[in-house]
């Protein structure tokens, strides 16, 4: 959690502080989702990259993960996203007090307090940011289940950490503009504390925003993974059957095949006179064109 907070948030002091020079809207999604990428790389074969506590949330409540790991995981984000709101502001102290003049503000041209944490525009409302936040988290976990499904169509092995980042990053261009797309807990409310306590105050918590990106993800999450497992992974139980039905088992021994050129059978002959009869020897001829190979397939 700790780098993919350090690469998002250095993303974003780029763009406050650099003077349009340094950053742009764009930097920032590629920094947050290819800090994603690296998270995954990082933590997958440990927690099996848990970095947002929104998921995490979703996971435990559809009976993907136990409810004990729950408490540990978002434990284990929060520090981590504490820790690098710290990180990010050491490596940048110098550049925020060169840009705001000494003074640590929450709102206005020279305002610093968006580098760590989100803050809703003039132009929404409370609860509009909240149904934004819910429907961003539930796209995440929708495609999250999608990506990682291998009875639908799963990204290729290996390349699941970087589908995720690309996730983020499409979420980001195309949606995250309203709220800043906080859309994890973990991203949002360990950074605004920090900055409580770095010196920017209790005006981080200005207009009861701050509550938001920390319920509507998790519900949000929740609503997406009901969404995809009611809606596209149930109802291919019934398709798949139907589907092979027509298809042969492939632990299955198939007969051998009638073959199709069998001659017909010949009209009866009359039998002759036992006088006349010539004793002849009988075997049974070979099969016309041999039997079918046993298939295995």
């Amino acid at each position: 959690m700790h780098q993919v907070k350090v690469f998002g948030l250095g993303s974003v002091a780029h763009l406050v502080l650099g003077n349009n020079r340094y950053g742009s809207y764009l930097g920032v999604n590629l920094g947050f989702g290819f800090g994603v990428t690296m998270g995954v790389h990082v933590a997958g074969g440990v927690s099996g990259a848990h970095m947002n506590a929104a998921v995490t949330f979703a996971s435990c409540a559809l009976g993907r993960m136990p409810w004990k790991k729950f408490p540990v995981y978002v434990l284990g984000q929060f520090l981590g996203s504490f820790a690098a709101a710290a990180t990010t502001y050491g490596l940048f102290y110098m550049a925020i007090l060169h840009f705001s003049g000494g003074h640590l503000n929450v709102t206005g041209p020279t305002a610093t307090a968006g580098i760590f944490a989100t803050y809703l525009p003039d132009y929404m409302t409370l609860w509009c940011g909240f149904l934004n936040e819910v429907f961003l988290t539930g796209m995440l976990q929708l495609c999250l289940f999608a990506i990682t499904d291998k009875e639908n169509s799963p990204a290729l092995q290996g390349t699941q950490a970087l589908v995720i980042g690309v996730l983020v990053v499409i979420i980001g261009v195309s949606l995250g503009m309203n709220t800043g797309y906080a859309i994890n807990p973990s991203r949002d409310l360990p950074p605004r504390f920090f900055t409580f306590i770095a010196g920017w105050g209790k005006e981080v918590f200005r207009n009861n925003w701050w509550w938001v990106p920390v319920v509507a993800p998790p519900l949000g999450a929740y609503l997406g993974g009901v969404v995809y497992l009611a809606f596209i992974s149930a109802p291919r139980g019934p398709q798949r059957l139907e589907s092979s039905a027509g298809r042969e088992d492939p632990g299955r021994t198939m007969l051998p095949k009638a073959n199709p050129y069998t001659p017909a059978p010949l009209a009866p002959v009359p039998a002759a006179p036992a006088s006349l009869a010539v004793p002849t020897l009988t075997q049974p001829a070979p099969a016309f064109g041999g039997s079918m190979p046993l298939e295995r397939f």
